[in-house]
């Protein structure tokens, strides 16, 4: 039976659109065969545990560098400032990774993924110096309390989705605004209000104490990022991780199928949050300090900032954009008061001396540049190259 013209037209239509950003494009060239089979594993492999892998390797042996590199850091690899700073990046990428989870993989906008951080930096930092206990007991203390008070208030939360995403985003903003307001107050002087609280080193291992560690306070923030990694890759490419993309796509579809959406949307809020208390912790380590910025909504906002900017629900977007926004933000301060920045003239001093105005501005660059997310970039390139081959 011979297709009508309005059907020929819709199948290249659909032959010649573009492929979204959750879809890799379909491939146009290769070997066929038995061979093209073969290859698939292979690259399938590489992608999912070599690359990962090389990867991990290649920043667990940085300490190990004297390599300088001017103006991205102020002395080698190696110094206790650039692997503080690179610590630090690494402790972001881990906590957008965990916040894509929500956000990127079920479609669960939350304003309140500080709150999770702050309990985690603040939990262990109490426990340690109220209850007396070691780093890793205030560790598994506060992501105990910290997973036991999602399961509460996330289960409140989504609750608001009877109103639409938005109610769930401004109950989940009010959690964190009352837990801000609440670490500010400092009551009974547990928290130090605005100065927040200074890492108690009496009982954090001497091994993660002092200038001289520095490269194993790195070492652990990695730790944390391949720990963080390999729960999200390993969830999302399990049936969970269909449920939760199928619940972003089309919620009663999945309901229709017989999944609970609360119930799988309750799991990825508490795995979610539970990353971020770890997270926390970590954050702790890193700035040898408890801040009460990191309960602040900002500091949620930055975060999304950070999945954005890399690409939500991508494998390594959110990571990306983490590492990166981390980076700038710190090097960008440094630069604005340097003498290089104050020997420029009026029109260009103003605007390099304030880090949020260049931050804003890459940022806006970026979103143009690369809609989908800097992940999506080479997505992009593949489905060009494959036009050009047709």
């Amino acid at each position: 039976m011979t297709a009508s013209p309005a059907a020929k037209a819709a199948k290249a239509a659909r032959a010649a659109a573009p492929p979204s950003s959750g879809e890799r494009p379909a491939p146009t060239t290769g070997p066929a065969g038995p061979a093209g089979s073969a290859a698939r594993p292979a690259r399938r492999w590489w992608r999912g545990v070599a690359a990962p892998a090389a990867v991990l390797v290649v920043l667990a042996l940085l300490p190990y560098s004297a390599l300088e590199i001017p103006v991205l850091l102020d002395g080698p690899v190696n110094s206790p400032g650039s692997l503080q700073l690179l610590a630090l990046c690494l402790v972001f990428g881990g906590l957008a990774l965990g916040y894509d989870l929500m956000f990127g993989r079920t479609g669960l906008l939350s304003f309140g993924h500080a709150l999770y951080v702050a309990g985690g930096a603040y939990g262990t930092q109490l426990a340690m110096t109220e209850l007396g206990l070691g780093l890793l007991p205030a560790i598994g203390l506060a992501l105990a309390g910290g997973t036991a008070a999602a399961v509460l208030l996330g289960a409140v939360s989504l609750r608001g989705l009877a109103l639409g995403g938005i109610g769930f985003a401004m109950v989940t903003l009010a959690f964190a605004q009352a837990g801000s307001i609440w670490v500010q107050r400092n009551p009974g002087g547990l928290t130090g209000g605005e100065e927040g609280l200074p890492l108690h080193t009496g009982a954090v291992p001497d091994a993660l104490v002092g200038v001289q560690n520095t490269a194993n306070v790195y070492w652990l923030a990695l730790a944390y990022l391949a720990l963080t990694a390999a729960v999200v890759w390993t969830a999302v490419s399990r049936p969970v991780g269909r449920v939760w993309q199928g619940i972003r796509d089309n919620e009663q579809r999945v309901s229709v199928l017989g999944y609970d959406p609360f119930r799988h949307k309750l799991g990825v809020f508490v795995l979610a949050s539970a990353l971020g208390v770890l997270g926390g912790a970590m954050h702790l380590l890193v700035t040898a300090g408890a801040t009460p910025r990191s309960s602040t909504p900002e500091f949620t906002l930055t975060l999304l900032v950070m999945v954005v900017l890399g690409g939500s629900g991508t494998r390594w977007g959110p990571l990306i954009g983490g590492v990166l926004f981390t980076f700038l933000d710190q090097r960008l301060a440094v630069l604005a008061s340097s003498d290089l920045v104050h020997g420029l003239p009026g029109i260009l001093r103003a605007p390099l001396s304030e880090p949020m105005v260049v931050l804003g501005t890459l940022f806006v660059i970026a979103v143009y540049a690369a809609p989908g997310g800097i992940a999506s970039i080479r997505r992009s390139l593949t489905w060009r190259r494959g036009e050009e081959a047709r």
